[in-house]
């Protein structure tokens, strides 16, 4: 495995490639508090029949660390991911979104459908962002979109993340949000020190991770601000339901974890959802946002879509269920 600083017209990105690799380009990008090295085993995996590689988003790992302007919600990420490809020189690329990422590759494919060559997404942020929303149709519970953005980060995760806090002391420790959030708890990570570490590249601050926050007259107080990582994803900055539009619509696979407490219809990190099971006090009793059932009526929209739901697995199906995961994503690159 190889990491290259590749200049673009924005910004100078890292790049983990499998030197010697050939074939199609499969692009893995990564989600939030993370980098490109979360998708090391399955790169080596492809690198037989394609020439994968992984990039480091702004702010993430080896790469520059520019600014996030989240007014034009993730398109700082994706243009840099559709520079990168330019740089690059290639008509026809398949794109892999972790998380955040598959918010990132579907905005790169809103934006430039005819160089995608299919999308395979993997347990992604709704169509409508991360909070704020209700319904299929990712209504905005209050205009200023309230409930979502860096206001939302646990202020003491945020401090051991700054820290670089390496052990499983805290219960809002890196190590520990791994084991109990990116994976379904009691699965067994071969390397989780090398995700750790990775966690551990994640910039601090208001024009990054998680952003600067803003405050709300509607419970619970919190709305999103106009930088960094968190408000980037804010319903008032992010939304694709305009997807189903594009032309040329090429395949799209979703692969996710049945139990994931991330991306859920209950997700444990929704404030209104929290606000319902009564942890945040004071909830009037609006609903939670259904980020799966939302995905799913926008992809029914668009057209070509496959899901996959994998048993016994959490946010992280390509570390948690490599081999279910690298058959499903083969089969659909192969039919792209």
């Amino acid at each position: 495995m190889k990491n290259e600083r590749i200049a673009t017209s924005r910004l100078t990105q890292n790049v983990l490639t499998v030197p010697g690799a050939e074939g199609e380009v499969v692009l893995f990008v990564h989600g939030n508090v993370s980098s490109g090295a979360f998708w090391r085993d399955a790169l080596r995996a492809l690198s037989g029949s394609y020439r994968p590689m992984a990039v480091d988003l702004r702010g993430f790992g080896a790469t520059d660390p520019e600014p996030v302007d989240a007014t034009r919600g993730v398109r700082d990420y994706s243009d840099d991911v559709l520079a990168l490809i330019d740089a690059l020189g290639l008509d026809r690329v398949h794109l892999v979104g972790w998380s955040m990422g598959g918010g990132v590759v579907l905005q790169a494919l809103r934006d430039r459908p005819g160089v995608v060559a299919s999308v395979t997404l993997v347990n992604p942020v709704s169509p409508y962002g991360f909070g704020g929303t209700e319904g299929h149709d990712g209504t905005l519970t209050h205009a200023d979109g309230t409930g979502s953005g860096a206001g939302g980060a646990n202020p003491d995760f945020v401090k051991l993340l700054a820290a670089g806090e390496r052990s499983e002391d805290s219960p809002l420790s890196p190590r520990t949000v791994f084991r109990t959030a990116y994976v379904k708890p009691g699965a067994v990570i071969e390397d989780e020190d090398f995700y750790v570490e990775s966690m551990l590249t994640t910039r601090v601050g208001e024009d990054h991770y998680p952003g600067d926050a803003a405050a709300s007259p509607e419970w619970p107080g919190l709305a999103p601000g106009t930088r960094g990582v968190l408000n980037s994803l804010a319903p008032v900055h992010f939304r694709l339901d305009d997807l189903p539009s594009i032309d040329p619509k090429p395949p799209i696979l979703w692969i996710r974890g049945a139990d994931d407490v991330i991306v859920s219809d209950t997700s444990v990190f929704d404030l209104v959802h929290l606000g319902v099971l009564g942890v945040i006090p004071g909830s009037p009793g609006t609903p939670g946002q259904p980020m799966v059932t939302q995905t799913r009526a926008v992809l029914a929209a668009y057209g070509p879509y496959r899901e996959v739901v994998l048993e016994d697995c959490g946010h992280s199906p390509h570390l948690e269920k490599p081999a279910e995961f690298l058959s499903a994503l083969g089969a659909h690159l192969s039919e792209a």
